[in-house]
């Protein structure tokens, strides 16, 4: 299923409650057909990068890990 410019525009846009208003943050949405969108909140005009919910799921459980810690 693709995914619409209505559909973002529609988007629940939501960032981490602890990220702040500094603008330094990325924001995730739930999509149709089981997407998920994010986003730089520096530059919310620009395409968001859409994935299954399935990878979605795989990074956050990565990065709970610390998989992606440098």
């Amino acid at each position: 299923m693709e995914v619409t410019n209505e559909d973002l525009d529609r988007a629940d846009w939501r960032k981490a409650n602890r990220s702040g208003d500094n603008g330094n943050c990325l924001e995730v949405a739930p999509l149709p057909g089981g997407r998920v969108g994010i986003r730089d909140t520096e530059a919310p005009d620009q395409a968001p990068y859409v994935v299954s919910a399935s990878v979605w799921a795989a990074f956050v459980d990565g990065a709970k890990k610390g998989e992606f810690d440098f």
